[in-house]
């Protein structure tokens, strides 16, 4: 056998400079439309028609089913795609995936694409020294293509060449004459590979190169492909692993999808390979299946795209009318955690950086808006135990010490993320936003730590057995009856789009705050001189409405920090 380890090493090196290509074209179109597609994802409705179209649409832009199905799962854990939503999205990503297998048939083996990509990768090059982000990822997505076509290329010349190497064709002909058990085998080698490359669509190369020079059989190399389909959907459950349920489900929902499609085919394989072949010839690509060993390798690189389009889109015809009954099987498979939502978590941010700087600072920001969230909560459980009997808020003021606790990893846990982001190349915008999150993310951990001291303070006037008369009582709580729905704007503001933000009324409830500190600091004062009430009444009191004003700044400092990122788009 002519084989040696460098040839094996030059058959590596052609699959890396490939996957470079795709992974840089993939990211370069997210760069370039990664704005857009977000706002077509968050556009969804229930519509599952509109969810496949979409789906489609967006692979079909950034030629990567995998990046649109991760995209769609941090959508879910998001909130911003509904789980019967996402189904349909992930559907068409399935269709909008052939789209790559087409290109390649197309212009990969019977063109010499590599002759046109080094020029190509000539006249993009000033593009990468533009100071316009836009010019320099179109500059990438032209290089990535560039890059794509050579490792194509590559590929071709690398895979070993059955004239001179007898051996290799002896040993996949001992596997190919099995039957059910050839299909079933190669079917789990189409997996394999997919789940070790992380790539369906290199994967699909590596099958079209294999069919170009003659290695497999066409009813072999489609299996590989059904193989590719359950490989591919690995990645977006690994990334839903740290999600929330939701996530998971809509994971477990591609994966389910896939899995079935294959389970369908695989029943009558034969038969629909057979009218494959026929619509083939139909079509004017050839006979995939002909007796003529250089007919059959000729057409099957085409037929092969063919299958795999046809194949996939059937599949959504069959299932795109059990997207409710497949949400329910998903959900019961995967039932939700208790009490899930109960203290400060992660759950937008734990599945890790998206592929592209503007597609992670998303998931940030909805992160953030759940963080504050939970700081609107714990002050709210703070405000519930002001009345509460001393027994029973000594256990919640014991819970809200954990929810402090826990309010600090959080913080540490989103500004270390926003600090990977941070090593991405950014944008003037992006970095600008970055700064400001760095601020949110700060001040919505001090609404805690100020929360808990205004717990505190009533934990000592229970401890301490000081009585507050019904008018001090009533001013602390209309104090934190403003402070609430100032915290409230702020989620808000938060969950909105920023160039939305509500700054008027955040300013308004921020005066409100300070005035009515104000006047209780002054009617406080002039009660300590008639000895209205004691000392310890006083420091309590004053306490409790300084911290809860203190609550109210770092409200408003958030509003202001998005107003700062509103300001510059």
């Amino acid at each position: 056998m002519n084989y040696g380890i460098v040839d094996f090493l030059r058959l590596l090196g052609s699959l890396g400079v490939f996957l470079y290509g795709m992974k840089l074209m993939s990211e370069a179109l997210q760069k370039v439309a990664g704005a857009r597609m977000r706002e077509i994802l968050a556009a969804m409705t229930s519509n599952r028609v509109k969810g496949v179209f979409t789906g489609i649409l967006i692979t079909g832009i950034i030629q990567s089913s995998t990046a649109t199905t991760v995209m769609v799962v941090s959508f879910v854990n998001a909130g911003m795609l509904s789980l019967i939503e996402s189904i349909g999205v992930i559907m068409g990503a399935n269709v909008g995936t052939t789209f790559t297998a087409w290109i390649f048939s197309i212009f990969g083996f019977s063109t010499s694409m590599a002759a046109i990509s080094l020029p190509l990768i000539g006249l993009s090059l000033p593009f990468l020294f533009s100071s316009k982000r836009s010019r320099k990822s179109l500059g990438e997505l032209v290089i990535g293509i560039g890059l794509l076509f050579i490792g194509l290329e590559y590929l071709k010349d690398a895979v070993p060449n059955l004239d001179e190497n007898p051996e290799i064709f002896q040993f996949l002909k001992d596997y190919t004459n099995l039957g059910y058990g050839s299909y079933l085998l190669f079917l789990g080698i189409g997996t394999l590979l997919t789940i070790i490359i992380q790539s369906s669509s290199a994967t699909m190369a590596l099958t079209l190169v294999m069919c170009h020079n003659g290695w497999v059989s066409f009813d072999i190399a489609t299996a590989m492909v059904l193989g590719e389909n359950i490989g591919t959907t690995v990645t977006a459950n690994l990334a839903a692993m740290m999600a929330n349920t939701v996530a998971k489900r809509a994971a477990f929902a591609h994966f389910f999808f896939n899995f079935f499609g294959v389970l369908w085919l695989m029943s009558v394989y034969p038969f629909f390979l057979e009218g494959l072949s026929r619509l083939c010839v139909h079509v004017g690509i050839g006979n995939p299946m002909s007796t003529n060993a250089t007919e059959a390798i000729s057409a099957m690189p085409m037929a092969l795209s063919l299958f795999h389009t046809v194949f996939n889109t059937l599949n959504v015809v069959v299932l795109i009318w059990a997207v409710k009954p497949l949400a329910a099987l998903v959900t019961k498979l995967i039932p939700s955690k208790v009490n899930q939502e109960d203290t400060f978590k992660l759950q937008h941010i734990k599945i890790g950086l998206l592929s592209t700087p503007d597609a992670s600072m998303f998931q940030a920001k909805q992160e953030l808006a759940l963080y504050g969230r939970s700081a609107l909560k714990m002050f709210k459980e703070v405000m519930e135990g002001f009345d509460m009997p001393t027994k029973e808020y000594a256990k919640r003021f014991e819970h809200l010490t954990e929810l402090e606790d826990e309010s600090d990893k959080v913080e540490v846990e989103i500004a270390d993320y926003l600090t990977k982001v941070s090593e991405s190349k950014l944008s003037t915008d992006n970095t600008r936003r970055l700064r400001a999150m760095f601020k949110m993310v700060s001040d919505i951990e001090s609404v805690a730590d100020s929360s808990l001291n205004v717990a505190k303070a009533i934990n000592r006037r229970n401890e301490q057995n000081v009585v507050f008369p019904d008018d001090i009582s009533h001013k602390v709580k209309q104090m934190m009856q403003l402070v609430e729905e100032a915290l409230s704007v702020m989620c808000d503001n938060l969950a909105k789009e920023y160039s939305e933000v509500l700054s008027k009324k955040a300013n308004e409830l921020e005066s409100a705050v300070n005035n009515y500190r104000t006047i209780l600091k002054q009617e406080h004062l002039l009660a300590l001189e008639e000895k209205r009430y004691g000392y310890q009444v006083g420091i309590l009191y004053s306490d409790l409405f300084s911290e809860c004003e203190r609550v109210g700044d770092y409200a408003i400092n958030i509003t202001e920090a998005i107003c700062e990122i509103a300001a510059a788009n």
